[in-house]
Order: C-alpha cells, then structure tokens, then sequence
C-alpha cells in the first residue's frame, strides 16, 4: 500500500494523523506545506484538497481529506494494526462521541491563542489589501481570519477560547475518573486521546497549562503519551510553535523564570 500525506508539521489536525500512521507502522511519503506560503491554496493541492486545509492522505491514488475521517479509514483498512477504535459497536459510539466534543470545542478554541500569541507578527506586516486578499482565498477559514483582523482577537473572544479549552480540561479529567484510566477509555489508547493530544501539546507549549493546575491527571496523560513509542516521530523537530517563533520560546523561558524566582 502506498500512502503521501499532505501536511504542515504545526498544524493540530496533520499531527494527529501523523500519530496515527506511526502508531500503525505505516511507511508513507510526507509532502510538508508551507501554510504561510500558501502552498494549501496552490492548485496542485487545492486539486487534491479543494477545501484549501490540511491534511490531505492520498493512498493507492484515491485521496481521503479531514484529519477525523482520515483517522477512521486507517482503521478501517488495517483494524487490527495497533487497534485505535473499540471493536464493541457501543464503546465504538461512544468513543466517537468523545471525537465529536473534541473537534466542536477545543480544537477550534485552540486556534484563538495560536494566532494570536504566535501567528499575529505575520499578519501585522500585511497590508489591508493583501489581508483581505489572503482571506478570500481561504475557501474554510475567511470568516475565521476576517474575524481576527490584522491586530488579533479581541479580549473576549481570547476570554472564551480558554474558557472552551478549560472546558474541555475538566471534561478529560472526568473521562480519565469515569473509565479508570490511563486513557480516556481506560486501558486502552484510542482515537478519542489521538484527536485532542495536539491541543494539549499546543497548550502546553504555549504557556497555557495552567489550565490544569489543578487537574494533574491532565499532566499525567501528557506526560504518558508523550513517552508512547509514536510521538517522538510526530512531533519531529520544528513540529511545535516554539520551535518555529522565538518569541514564543522566550516568553515560556521567561515565565519559567519567574516561577523558579518565586519558588526559591
């Protein structure tokens, strides 16, 4: 089977796909766009993806497109491979569930602190014109740009983007309670933990894991699967936002000091 993934190597949804076809073995030739360079909206790509995001899975010549569906055909091929979904119907549903809160609540939410901790210095250096004009060539995320503007997110939208995310925090944690552990479904890992591990890698990386401060079943997760034999491949080097944007990394290591500061 030949398989070429379409992807940005920061992108949310491209890294729980990638988790995916490591956890399963899966060789496959990756494509890395440049979505600052517009590479998603170039007709070779919009020819694959005409909905101008990633990522994109070509297997076989036949393309399958958003990250959640791309996660259920993988099983669907190869289901007992490092199974990823409950064999049982019920326990199927509910796992699909879970990926239904997951993708309404925070991976959108995520988004808003992104763009405005690390995207916004791009968008500033645009004029209007061609802001306006990268936005229409967005054929999912015009409304989403054109909302933030070239000066970011206001207060309260920021505001309610992490109170989704703390949401969702507090919802995991009761998962992790109802099922035992150590995944959200228990013994098992599932797609459920692969679709909302980049949001709590991304949190983590951009200084908001305070959000579970109080939750350290939370940092136990993250800590366990980022030790899973997968990740390390996922998240290869320039993968996370402080890796790509210095001023990202140097506002975490000075946070880090304060708080060295005040515990000494």
């Amino acid at each position: 089977m030949a398989f070429t993934l379409y992807n940005a190597p920061q992108s949310t949804c491209s890294q729980r796909v990638r988790y995916l076809l490591h956890a399963k073995g899966l060789a496959f030739a990756e494509h890395r766009l440049d979505l600052f360079r517009g590479d998603q909206l170039k007709p070779d790509y919009l020819a694959i993806n005409p909905n101008g995001v990633v990522p994109a899975l070509v297997h076989d010549g036949r393309t399958v497109i958003d990250s959640a569906v791309i996660m259920e055909y993988l099983e669907d091929i190869l289901p007992d491979v490092a199974p990823s979904r409950p064999a049982e119907p019920h326990e199927a549903a509910r796992m699909r569930a879970m990926i239904r809160f997951i993708d309404e609540i925070p991976t959108p939410a995520i988004r808003v602190p992104s763009y405005n901790l690390a995207f916004l210095p791009h968008f500033r250096s645009m004029s209007e014109e061609e802001f306006q004009a990268l936005a229409d060539s967005k054929p999912l995320r015009r409304e989403f740009l054109l909302k933030m503007g070239r000066t970011g997110f206001p207060k309260e939208e920021m505001d309610e983007a992490l109170g989704r995310l703390r949401r969702a925090v507090l919802r995991m944690a009761d998962w992790l309670e109802e099922n035992g552990g150590p995944w959200l479904m228990g013994e098992s890992l599932t797609q459920a933990d692969i679709a909302v591990m980049p949001v709590i890698v991304r949190m983590a990386d951009i200084n908001l894991d305070t959000a579970w401060d109080d939750r350290p079943e939370i940092g136990r997760w993250l800590e366990r699967i980022r030790a899973s034999a997968p990740f390390a491949a996922t998240y290869y080097h320039g993968s996370l936002l402080t890796e790509k944007y210095p001023h990202l990394a140097a506002q975490r290591a000075g946070t880090a000091g304060d708080e060295t500061r005040r515990s000494a």
